[in-house]
């Protein structure tokens, strides 16, 4: 039987290039070939899509002016959906936590001492939560 295949994450953002440079510095991501010249005013810009090295698509961006960041950890406005970012220790752990601070996140949780599962929860620019993971 064949299943639908993940094609990629889309998010909604108040400011969908700001985002989408988030995750692209972040991730080390580039944009579809078109999408990093496309302007605020453009129609296009309302959708961006960043790709990986090997040209697969990984995330959306979508410009959604009425959407409401999440309050997490707070149920007032439900996270909905969150990503999890693996890192390979917990020197890298801080190092990133610190670079996504640095291009804009801003810290939730810190359980970067927890000895079953070292993690820092993060909110990015748009308020949207992700997890840098030690796996």
């Amino acid at each position: 039987m064949n299943h639908p295949v993940l094609l990629h994450t889309a998010i909604d953002a108040q400011d969908c290039r700001g985002l989408a440079e988030f995750y692209r510095l972040l991730l080390g991501l580039h944009y579809r070939r078109g999408d990093e010249i496309r302007g605020d005013g453009d129609e296009a810009a309302v959708w961006l899509v960043l790709l990986d090295d090997a040209e697969n698509r990984v995330l959306a961006v979508q410009q959604k002016h009425e959407t409401t960041p999440p309050t997490w950890p707070a149920e007032t406005v439900p996270m909905q959906m969150h990503m999890d970012f693996r890192v390979a220790s917990v020197d890298q752990l801080h190092i990133q936590r610190r670079r996504a601070e640095h291009l804009g996140a801003r810290l939730l949780q810190d359980r970067s001492d927890d000895p079953e599962e070292p993690l820092c929860v993060l909110a990015d620019p748009g308020g949207h939560p992700f997890c840098l993971l030690v796996q």
